[in-house]
């Protein structure tokens, strides 16, 4: 397995990845959860090109596919109530406010940007139809709504609810959201990844540095991923949070918050072997890709920064300064034309 220290390797510059299509920019989008803004980054220059105010304490965020919608969960820690924030991505324009559940938390939309569904600490989903700006129902899950996933096709809703479920709530949006499954796991389900033929569900797991993976198709886990611990954090505690499959499918990474470190298994060996552990400047939370697979964009919440690594190679190439407690991130692109 290789293992990659920043320290040996901060020196190295960046390198300029190949743009967007013409008319079209690449913008990474950076929440930052315990302040009230966003960090719009371009990958190209590495530069931030908008510091957004949004609201108290952004959480989640998901995009249209075509780049024309942006959609953040304000948590709002001291309200009754969240908003959802709909952003046109082109202008940076705030299109629309909604008042949704308490302290909504790591959402998810169809590819068309039509539907969007927001984990609240109310015990349920809530499931908003951006067209016509209203919510349209509530899925109750048990436990804390956390996280959610939309398959690739936008027909199924997997949804991810922290404590004593234990499982996976697989939603039928087409059929009126409707639940139609779940596939249980051996703990408290934390951040997920879907394999984009959705085949593979992957879940972090409280109790487990590393993920399960289970089969959509029997909603069975498959198989227990544990990572290999990093010297010198032998003996010491820590916990997972952060999935993400590298576009190119041939890997998946994940975030060991406490040890400080992005483990890397490979997708195109059914054993997942650990190929690859990046060493971190502070604690991880949540990490992204680039759409090529080039860069990955990992959130460094202790330190106010977001890594830059090449995911080919695995080396550190940088940090960019970002706001107080930076967790979910996405790249979105942009079409200037549209």
């Amino acid at each position: 397995m290789k293992y990659l220290n920043p320290l040996s390797i901060c020196c190295l510059a960046f390198f300029l990845t190949p743009g967007a299509s013409a008319g079209s920019r690449q913008l990474l989008w950076q929440t930052n959860a315990y302040g009230n803004d966003v960090h719009i980054i371009d990958i190209e220059t590495r530069k931030v090109v908008k510091h957004l105010v949004v609201g108290p304490q952004p959480h989640g965020i998901a995009a249209s596919d075509d780049g024309s919608v942006v959609f953040i969960a304000i948590e709002n820690f001291k309200s009754p109530t969240g908003e959802l924030v709909m952003i046109d991505p082109r202008t940076y324009e705030i299109t629309h406010r909604m008042e949704i559940g308490p302290k909504p938390n790591q959402l998810a939309c169809t590819p068309d940007g039509r539907f969007v569904y927001v984990p609240c600490n109310d015990g349920h989903y809530w499931v908003i139809d951006a067209r016509k700006k209203k919510v349209v129902t509530k899925i109750k899950t048990g436990g804390r709504p956390h996280n959610t996933k939309c398959s690739r096709d936008g027909k199924l809703m997997y949804l991810s609810p922290m404590g004593s479920p234990k499982r996976v709530t697989i939603v039928d949006v087409e059929a009126g959201h409707k639940v139609v499954g779940e596939i249980p796991y051996s703990n408290s389900v934390r951040p997920p990844a879907l394999a984009p033929d959705g085949k593979r569900h992957y879940q972090n797991i409280d109790g487990l540095i590393g993920f399960e993976v289970s089969d959509t198709a029997t909603r069975k886990v498959i198989a227990r991923i544990e990572h290999q611990i990093p010297k010198g954090y032998a003996g010491k505690k820590s916990r997972c949070h952060g999935l993400a499959i590298r576009p190119d499918q041939k890997e998946i990474w994940s975030c060991n918050v406490e040890h400080r470190t992005v483990h890397v298994h490979s997708l195109t060996d059914e054993a997942f072997p650990e190929i690859a552990a990046v060493s971190m400047i502070g604690r991880v939370y949540w990490l992204c890709f680039s759409p090529d697979s080039k860069l990955a964009f990992v959130a460094v919440r202790s330190n106010r920064k977001v890594c830059v690594v090449d995911a080919q190679t695995k080396e550190v190439l940088g940090h960019i300064e970002v706001g107080d407690n930076p967790k979910r991130n996405l790249v979105v692109t942009v079409k200037d034309d549209a």
